[in-house]
């Protein structure tokens, strides 16, 4: 892929997408930038990242509510200044090779793989989730002028749809998984481009009910199970093997 395709250029291309999951999170301490750095290197289409917002309202890039489980401290990630965030080695839980290396921001992310992937922003969320990050998000991929390289999801509607009113051109797509649904009913009438289901999900049946809409699936992680999805037509999957999974992707266009 090179830096002038947009998603919908590249999902024009008429075969199945692939995006590292957190980055090539099975060989690299995921939402780091050497995993999104090493899912590019692997020919992956994209990469899917986690956003929650820091106490002082940067846009940090880690998966759970606290830094506890990927970091060498404690606490949790919205009562803690970016400061505080970037002082944590986020690699050494993975690897002593990857030991020092630091949470990013989006910023950060966009600078260092935004021009060679697209970027698929999953804006975290729970019941103390700090107001005002989508428009945070919506800033940052402004300032980037990545509007036509990126996708925002979330399993909350309500997130989807604040962005939604802030930024209407970026596609935005709702992810869910069994027994893992929320607000549903905010979906049914807010317009959105994509679906995000949990790949077990998907059937031959479950698949035409969702046409309409992109289908990005994740996490896909056996060669099989990615060769199914591909016949299935499935938009873009999202894998920790990005490298795997491309490989699969090639053997079946041969």
């Amino acid at each position: 892929m090179t830096a002038e395709n947009t998603l919908n250029e590249i999902y024009s291309k008429g075969r199945t997408l692939i995006f590292g999951h957190r980055g090539a999170k099975a060989y690299a301490p995921m939402n780091t930038i050497p995993a999104f750095e090493l899912a590019a290197q692997q020919s992956a289409d994209g990469v899917e990242l986690d956003v929650w917002l820091s106490k002082d309202g940067y846009p940090v890039i880690i998966h759970d509510d606290t830094v506890d489980g990927t970091t060498d401290g404690h606490g949790n990630v919205q009562e803690m200044t970016l400061e505080q965030i970037k002082a944590l080695d986020a690699g050494s839980y993975f690897d002593a090779t990857f030991a020092g290396k630091r949470v990013p921001t989006l910023d950060e992310v966009f600078e260092a793989v935004g021009k060679r992937l697209i970027i698929n922003v999953e804006i975290k969320s729970n019941e103390t989730r700090r107001v005002g990050i989508e428009q945070v998000v919506a800033d940052c991929i402004a300032r980037h002028q990545m509007q036509r390289r990126v996708i925002v999801s979330s399993f909350d509607p309500r997130v989807l749809k604040t962005f939604r009113e802030i930024m209407p051109e970026v596609p935005i797509g709702y992810l869910f998984a069994p027994n893992y649904t929320f607000f549903p009913e905010v979906m049914e009438t807010l317009p959105h481009e994509a679906r995000h289901p949990y790949h077990e999900l998907l059937t031959p049946d479950y698949v035409n009910n969702l046409r309409g809409y992109r289908i990005n699936t994740w996490t896909v992680n056996e060669p099989e199970r990615v060769k199914e999805l591909i016949e299935l037509g499935i938009d873009a999957i999202i894998t920790d093997k990005p490298d795997m999974a491309v490989e699969v992707l090639h053997a079946s266009h041969r």
